[in-house]
């Protein structure tokens, strides 16, 4: 049987999962709400990052995002913040989309699939 390594686990929740060379990452938001959309963007894509070089991956192994906004109109600010953050020519397959956040001062959710390094 494959061995399973959560990092961050809390009773409801663990941040990150690995299988099998795999990394899963929780959906991750903005711990400053007061933040605009380019600032919560940046914020949570450091938490993103942070939490694969944990698991021993980086930005350039991701296999899957998958982004909510709370407001489509958004996307242009996350775009640019995205395109300086994602390695050229590492770019992930990737979906966007609206979705009513659990907290609606969140302007962004990312969950992120990664290969490790």
């Amino acid at each position: 049987m494959s061995e399973i390594t959560r990092f961050h686990v809390g009773p409801r929740l663990s941040e990150t999962a690995v299988h099998n060379g795999t990394v899963y990452l929780a959906g991750q938001v903005p711990d400053d709400t007061t933040l605009d959309m380019r600032g919560q963007t940046a914020q949570v894509l450091g938490m993103v990052e942070r939490l694969l070089a944990e698991a021993g991956s980086d930005t350039s192994r991701i296999l899957m995002a998958q982004i909510f906004l709370n407001d489509i109109a958004d996307i242009v600010v996350m775009n640019e913040v995205w395109d300086a953050w994602i390695p050229a020519g590492h770019t992930p397959p990737r979906a966007t989309v609206q979705a009513k956040m659990a907290n609606a001062a969140y302007k962004i959710e990312i969950v992120v699939t990664a290969a490790q390094a």
